[in-house]
């Protein structure tokens, strides 16, 4: 159904009985959720727009399974979709898993970087997973035909085109157990993208533990979500969730929530919902955006699950938001902090529910010079050593978790190391890249997260990340893409650049680029500067910091490789935390350029 004559969203109850992702795979869990009445609402300019029932979703992707299975491509290929927040997108996410292909979400990210940025990235995207169909809505269909060019994909198209396919006559046969149930990419930049394979049997067993640990799901339960679907969180947390447990959830496109956030609290407000989760830059976005006289119009009494995963949390940005909307019936426990990442489907540990955010503050500088997390009980009241950390909850039953030290000698609680977990819903490994997966996944079943974290009584503490990963706004970004393009330029020898992040004065990251540059020229300095702060913007969509140095300025490992890590302990100390104005950075760059 969609536009005029929608009188009413899915309901709230199911009169099935609750099954908590007690399937085989994500085509079985379906089919029990298409017996009741619950499904997918799909909003927009804060009005209904779309409803999609289990039942209605279930008929529509098997009748497209029969016309995928017509176009003769093997079990197991690859079928490409870009993400938008849109029903066809679910349909054909599902009428994949029954017709034995592996879907493969895609970004819908044009308006972050331009147009030949965009169809560079769908092209390097469809070649690495070698997809042989690929599915676009209307709007990015003439990205994804420039994108699929020379591919030789059996078919490129938008859900009206499949609808002029032809059904197979054949038994459709829905992955299951050991088979991948889709493909997640890995990377939110633009040059090292990875597809996690994730089996049937690790997306089902997470969605069980997350259904039944991490969220206590509830028959009354209802969910809103402003989450990409192309996203970890988005796909499986507020996709694959909510119909392994016959939950219904509205849905709002994160455009509509970047430009107006406060239309995710008016549905939050509308539907009585139970549930939502976002990324910490979600709250804060609307803790700065919402009007005073607006306040009262919300209502979060029902609200008793806020998720907060993604990036790292700070504490004090959600305080915040607990605090202007406790007038509304938001209460500060409902925030839950739980820790995840894509090579292990989802979650990997929730924060006990019911509790608010429980904070670990520790004595910054032993944490930096021995890494070790010693305990300030009194949260260093004017002391100056103190550094906070959220807990982010205990490990899911089924997971086993290990810190480690660079020799692989497994550390005791509060000595900080390299974080290591294996259970039951981690990945494969990456699709077509079996170099990469040794160096993360062991034979064993070990997996390297990349994050620094240290153990408080039992929770996991996540300190930052071990491989220099930067977020901004809940993208994860590569440095060495912007390295990439800082090598790129004539001006710039290979190797002579380094990228890492620095606290934003408004509580995020922004990104920086340290560069040794030969040029003398004031002007073509500058020149190169602009020119690269474009280029960063126009292929990864970001804002980035600049920085020419002299040679020999950047610090380097004894083999000559560049230590981000040092180079930003280096920044940070020449201009301190607390002075990250333009101002500070630029007395940095005159000290280090004198």
């Amino acid at each position: 159904m969609h536009g005029k004559g929608l009188k009413q969203p899915t309901p709230t109850r199911s009169e099935l009985d609750l099954k908590i992702a007690d399937f085989s795979s994500l085509a079985r869990a379906l089919d029990y959720a298409a017996g009741g009445r619950t499904g997918y609402n799909f909003y927009r300019g804060g009005e209904l727009r779309s409803v999609l029932s289990y039942a209605d979703l279930r008929a529509d992707a098997r009748r497209l399974a029969s016309r995928l299975c017509g176009l003769g491509v093997p079990r197991g290929g690859r079928v490409a979709l870009v993400a938008d927040t849109d029903p066809d997108f679910l349909r054909f996410f599902f009428a994949c898993q029954y017709a034995g292909l592996i879907p493969v979400p895609l970004p819908a990210l044009v308006q972050m970087g331009g147009r030949d940025a965009y169809v560079n990235q769908l092209r390097r995207l469809l070649g690495i997973c070698g997809a042989e169909i690929a599915v676009s809505p209307k709007g990015f269909h003439p990205f994804l035909t420039e994108a699929a060019e020379g591919l030789n994909l059996r078919f490129t198209g938008t859900p009206a085109m499949f609808a002029d396919l032809p059904e197979a006559d054949t038994e459709l046969r829905p992955l299951d157990g050991e088979e991948p149930a889709y493909l997640q990419y890995t990377s939110g930049s633009t040059r090292f993208p990875r597809g996690a394979v994730i089996s049937q049997r690790a997306v089902m067993s997470n969605l069980a533990d997350i259904g039944v640990h991490g969220i206590g799901v509830r028959r009354s339960d209802r969910c809103v979500s402003w989450l990409p679907f192309y996203h970890d969180m988005g796909l499986v947390g507020l996709v694959l969730v909510p119909v392994a447990t016959q939950m219904s959830v509205d849905y709002l496109s994160t455009f509509d929530f970047v430009m107006r956030p406060r239309q995710w609290l008016a549905l939050i407000t509308q539907n009585r919902a139970t549930l939502s989760i976002g990324p910490p830059f979600g709250y804060e976005l609307c803790a700065r955006r919402v009007r005073e006289e607006n306040i009262a119009g919300y209502d979060f009494s029902r609200w008793r699950f806020a998720g907060v995963g993604a990036e790292m949390i700070r504490a004090e940005q959600l305080r915040e938001f607990a605090r202007i909307f406790a007038p509304c019936g938001f209460r500060q426990e409902a925030f839950v902090a739980c820790y995840g990442m894509a090579e292990c489907s989802l979650a990997v540990s929730f924060a006990p529910l019911g509790r608010g955010l429980e904070v670990d503050c520790v004595d910054g500088e032993r944490l930096a010079s021995r890494k070790e997390a010693v305990p300030l009980h009194d949260h260093d009241p004017g002391g100056g050593r103190g550094k906070t950390f959220v807990k982010c909850g205990i490990p899911l039953p089924r997971y086993e978790v290990e810190v480690r030290d660079p020799e692989g000698r497994v550390l005791p609680e509060r000595r900080c190391g390299t974080l290591f977990v294996r259970g039951p819903s981690v990945m494969s490994g990456y699709f077509g890249d079996p170099e990469t997966t040794r160096e993360v996944l062991s034979p064993d079943g070990w997996l390297n997260t990349g994050d620094v974290a240290y153990r408080a009584s039992g929770a996991i503490v996540v300190t930052g990340r071990e491989k220099d990963l930067i977020i901004i706004k809940g993208r994860n970004i590569w440095p060495q893409d912007l390295e990439y393009l800082a090598d790129l330029q004539p001006e710039v020898r290979s190797g002579d650049a380094a990228a890492f992040s620095i606290p934003d004065p408004d509580g995020g990251e922004r990104a920086v680029m340290m560069i040794e540059c030969r040029q003398s020229d004031p002007v073509k300095r500058a020149r190169l500067v602009e020119r690269l702060k474009s280029v960063v913007f126009e292929e990864i969509g970001i804002e980035c910091m600049i920085y020419l140095v002299p040679r020999n300025v950047l610090p380097r490992t004894t083999s000559g490789k560049l230590s981000r890590s040092e180079a930003r302990r280096r920044f940070l100390e020449r201009v301190g935390e607390e002075e990250l104005t333009d101002s500070g950075i630029d007395l940095y760059e005159r000290a280090m350029c004198a």
